[in-house]
């Protein structure tokens, strides 16, 4: 049987699923992932059997190539959330781990790209844990 991880954007207006499993989940600390997540990695799964159905909203996602790359990114037109998107020509699926409402029962298989790292992002298993917002507390 395969496994089924439903996913939607931060305002609720689109919600997705995926049917499927995945190959591989990769943290990205490249320059243009840096960019497009505004964090130090982008954090996102990859199958090339999976499906992905939009429930709700798909006429909200909206998807971005950077011209002359593949560097492809879908979002939510309404808050802007990152989003699932086919690439290599509808033969590779690649969904954002945080737009899973589905809980993961894997971690990433690897850092990649670290030679792009970004210099602030070094050394951050040691900085101090704290369970819940600092700034709202």
């Amino acid at each position: 049987m395969m496994s089924i991880k439903n996913g939607s954007c931060l305002c609720g207006e689109i919600h997705f699923e995926v049917e499927g499993d995945f190959e591989s989940f990769f943290l990205c600390h490249c320059s243009r992932c840096r960019k497009d997540t505004g964090s130090s990695h982008a954090a996102n799964l990859f199958s090339s059997s999976a499906k992905l159905r939009w429930l709700t909203g798909q006429d909200k996602v909206k998807v971005f190539t950077l011209p002359s790359t593949l560097h492809t990114k879908s979002f939510c037109s309404v808050c802007g959330s990152a989003l699932p998107n086919l690439q290599m020509e509808g033969d590779l699926l690649v969904v954002p781990a945080g737009s899973l409402d589905s809980e993961l029962f894997f971690k990433p298989n690897a850092h990649i790209n670290i030679s792009s790292k970004a210099e602030w992002d070094q050394d951050l298993e040691t900085l101090p844990k704290i369970d819940n917002d600092p700034v709202n507390a």
